[in-house]
């Protein structure tokens, strides 16, 4: 399939998400792929709402983004910003230290936990869908990933409009259609997310190396996408 039948075929599929599953909501992580998406929606499907995961750990580059995007997109969708609680940092920092997540795995996920996973709860509370900017090259967890499928831990249904582009595709939608870009992406980082969690990578190494690097290459995710708990619909 050509980018521009991905693309024609993206926008319908978001369509479809604005009138028949009201409310819905774009989680955007600032990244190339979630920028084609908060494009295409501005676009087509500007009754879509958006979401950002502040974690209070992001790079200024990230938040120069999100001001951009409030420019550049502002008057057609907004973007409401998710921080985590308070108190909860706090106990975490005090009992295990400011970058406990470098000390093992558990520590690492009992952080995204506080800082991902209950505001991404609080952010879909209420909507009947949740679009995300995953693609299944992405990674081996994300190799059988759906287009559509349910999300029985949230109860929604998730839509993954990118699942079949490249990343060749998503860099020439943003370049053709003048889309606003985090300024790390023309340092090496493919995937970004807080700063101390990702690094840049070197040719050749997988794109999501440059997350939690110190960690075994089997299961680098965060939380928020957990295949096991969510069913196909739609291949």
């Amino acid at each position: 399939m050509s980018l521009q039948a991905k693309i024609a075929a993206a926008a319908v599929l978001l369509e479809r998400v604005q009138d028949e599953f009201s409310p819905a909501t774009l989680a955007n992580s600032l990244g190339a792929e979630d920028m084609v998406l908060t494009d295409l929606i501005a676009r087509h499907a500007p009754g879509i709402e958006l979401f950002t995961l502040d974690t209070g750990r992001l790079n200024p580059e990230t938040y120069d983004l999100l001001a951009k995007v409030q420019e550049v997109y502002g008057h057609k969708v907004t973007v409401r910003s998710y921080a985590p609680q308070a108190e909860a940092i706090q106990r975490y920092v005090e009992t295990n230290g400011i970058n406990a997540f470098y000390h093992s795995v558990e520590l690492r996920k009992q952080c995204c936990g506080i800082r991902k996973v209950e505001p991404l709860a609080r952010a879909l509370a209420g909507k009947k869908a949740w679009v995300t900017g995953m693609r299944r090259s992405q990674a081996s967890t994300r190799a059988n990933m759906a287009e559509e499928e349910w999300d029985a831990d949230h109860k929604l249904t998730k839509f993954n409009p990118l699942a079949d582009w490249t990343e060749q595709e998503v860099w020439e939608y943003i370049r053709s259609n003048g889309v606003p870009y985090n300024a790390l992406h023309d340092k090496h980082y493919p995937s970004i997310g807080c700063a101390p969690c990702t690094r840049a990578i070197a040719v050749g190494e997988d794109i999501r190396a440059g997350r939690w690097w110190w960690e075994d290459e089997s299961g680098k995710e965060c939380g928020l996408h957990i295949q096991s708990q969510v069913i196909s619909r739609k291949s």
